[in-house]
């Protein structure tokens, strides 16, 4: 018959060795998540912009490589930075740290912004002072704006209190009335022209993408300060941001919508 003496010796020294083992990992990840970000140059996709003042600066975070071109191509490079993502990045609702670190798009993204991540996170080293999610008005492209927001509320949520992220807002329509253009956006704005200007020829034309822009366009409609439509975006309650992305990132659209339209504040933004 077993000793019940050893048996409780033998328990405890299995949890001191799986406590050793967590010790460890724990110690492992500190290094890696240091090792992988600190000393980092810049990653070779951002197109930086030539102001080294934060206050001045602004990064566009971009799906896609048609898109993050035209960006590229229509920016104003003293102040503004773009930031080109290949396809949906992780959902980081639940990701561990060292996932996050270990996803490409993600470490260049923490890199580009200088603020390190988790433990290392020093929001007074932050490199923009304006960060633009900058994304398609469809459902995928929403998609990508939840994934982006979540990122930044679940691991950088002090750069939203201090009111750095913003949610750029891509016309829907490009109606022109002979040689006057007027871009549009939203189906309500549209359906509001077109009667007040119901004896006029037009023409009309649909954007599906931000890559049927060209660089000027893109520049005219979503990038030019004296032209964009930013949304600030702001979080009164923390202790609603746990609630609201668990909404967010479940299977349902609408409540996403509602989020991203409700919970944002418009603002024209001079720089």
């Amino acid at each position: 018959e077993e000793n019940p003496k050893e048996a409780k010796k033998m328990l405890e020294k299995a949890q001191l060795a799986a406590k050793a083992r967590m010790a460890a990992r724990a110690a492992r990840d500190a290094v890696v998540r240091k090792s992988a970000l600190e000393g980092s140059t810049l990653p070779g996709k951002l197109a930086d912009c030539q102001e080294k003042d934060p206050a001045k600066c602004e990064i566009y975070i971009v799906e896609g490589d048609s898109a993050g071109g035209s960006a590229k191509q229509g920016r104003d490079r003293a102040f503004q930075a773009i930031f080109p993502l290949r396809g949906k990045i992780l959902n980081t609702e639940r990701a561990r740290l060292d996932k996050i670190i270990a996803f490409e798009e993600l470490k260049n993204l923490i890199i580009a912004l200088g603020t390190g991540v988790g433990e290392t996170f020093k929001p007074e080293k932050l490199r923009y002072h304006r960060i633009i999610l900058m994304n398609d008005a469809d459902v995928d492209g929403e998609h990508i704006t939840t994934l982006g927001l979540t990122f930044f509320f679940r691991h950088m949520p002090e750069l939203v209190k201090q009111g750095y992220l913003y949610i750029a807002m891509p016309p829907l329509f490009k109606i022109e009335f002979g040689k006057k253009t007027t871009y549009v956006y939203s189906e309500e704005e549209r359906e509001k022209l077109l009667s007040e200007n119901e004896n006029k020829k037009f023409s009309i034309q649909r954007y599906k993408g931000l890559g049927e822009m060209n660089p000027e366009q893109l520049w005219e409609t979503t990038m030019n300060p004296e032209h964009r439509i930013l949304k600030q975006v702001t979080i009164q309650d923390a202790e609603e941001a746990d609630e609201i992305f668990t909404i967010l990132m479940g299977n349902d659209v609408p409540p996403r919508k509602k989020f991203i339209q409700s919970n944002a504040i418009y603002a024209t933004l001079d720089v």
